[in-house]
């Protein structure tokens, strides 16, 4: 167990360098772009943009996709936006319509129509169609043409909002949040009981977050749960493979995922293989988390072997080990930074060992026996 731990120590600290520097990808005008830090140059069409900070600086043609804790949009849309993150920051224009969901969302010009959930959501508008919002403390501070629903506990206006359509409030009291006359007529205004909502109107709250990361804990330990009472003897000798040889397991699972995230490119470079790439991502995508379910397991049941634990032998103790490695290590990946490349390694060394397990390769000897 000292080995894996170490080991993953030091595959933390010995990728975030390289993590600094963002992988670009360009296709036929299309960004796409990860890594640690990702910032983006004017130029693109289509964007698509992953990291722990991302700023999108450059004007983009077509859409843009981000996602990171934080997201910082100052170049200009010219078609949707969609934005995830943390704190998600819009000053840029965009043209078309533009969803958002984190926790502190600001945002300005947008063309079309807005769809925004948070905890802090502030819209500096103008909006030219309709606004969805969603807070637990929201400000309004430019012009929206279209109806707007909104859901927040705190609503503010500034000087210069205005609603051009209806206003549909969804309140735990009806009549309680105030709308200056100069912003909307009352007339203009319906009112509606705060149950009535559905889940797209439901503000980001910390409540939220942490069910959310709880019932990502629970799904962790049922699925290898499942995959224990499927697959004993196989799982266990992914696990003893992790255990046994991190830095090998972690190195094919890279050499694994870059394959397959590789062939999705190289796939897009032709005619006809380009309809093949997104079931290249899709395979990749489940190789991922399969690998995250796998590596967790192993994570887990380390660190209670780590405690002086027996080796899991009933379903029940694995899934009490895989639920456990869940939570320690969401924990680690709340780390800004080394969080995010802990995870990755835990993904990746199950990846490996899940490759291991269906190939075998002869360089890196036989499984455990159970």
């Amino acid at each position: 167990m000292r080995q894996f731990l170490m080991a993953f120590g030091l595959v933390v600290l010995g990728t975030s360098a390289l993590a600094e520097e963002a992988a670009l990808v360009n296709v036929s005008g299309d960004v796409f772009m990860a890594g640690s830090s990702v910032q983006s140059e004017s130029g693109a069409d289509d964007l698509f943009l992953v990291g722990q900070t991302v700023r999108a600086a450059g004007d983009a043609t077509g859409s843009a996709h981000l996602a990171g804790r934080r997201v910082d949009l100052s170049g200009a849309v010219g078609g949707d936006l969609y934005a995830l993150g943390m704190d998600v920051t819009v000053t840029g224009d965009v043209a078309g319509d533009a969803t958002l969901s984190g926790y502190d969302i600001s945002v300005g010009r947008v063309g079309g129509d807005l769809r925004a959930t948070g905890s802090q959501v502030t819209v500096g508008g103008p909006v030219g169609g309709y606004a969805f919002l969603a807070a637990e403390e929201l400000r309004i501070d430019g012009v929206i043409e279209g109806d707007v629903h909104l859901s927040a506990r705190q609503l503010e206006f500034g000087p210069d909002a205005r609603i051009g359509g209806q206003l549909v409030l969804y309140e735990e009291t009806p009549g309680k949040l105030e709308v200056p006359a100069a912003v909307i007529g009352e007339d203009r205004i319906e009112r509606r009981d705060i149950e009535s909502r559905d889940h797209h109107m439901r503000p980001f709250g910390w409540a939220g977050y942490i069910g959310s990361f709880l019932s990502a804990v629970i799904l962790v330990a049922a699925l290898a749960a499942l995959i224990a009472a499927l697959v004993p003897q196989q799982l266990a000798a992914m696990r003893r493979r992790i255990l046994d040889a991190p830095f090998r397991t972690l190195w094919l699972g890279f050499l694994t995922q870059s394959a397959v995230i590789g062939s999705a490119v190289l796939f897009a470079m032709t005619l006809v293989g380009v309809f093949l790439s997104p079931a290249a991502l899709l395979v990749a995508a489940i190789g991922g988390f399969a690998g995250y379910v796998v590596g967790v397991y192993a994570f887990g049941v380390g660190l209670l072997l780590a405690w002086g634990w027996d080796e899991p032998a009933s379903i029940g103790r694995r899934a009490l080990a895989a639920g456990f490695g869940a939570l320690v290590a969401g924990g680690i990946g709340l780390i800004p930074v080394l969080g995010w490349i802990f995870l990755l390694a835990v993904s990746l060394a199950g990846v490996g060992a899940i490759t291991t397990w269906i190939f075998r390769p002869r360089f890196f000897g036989a499984l455990p026996s159970e």
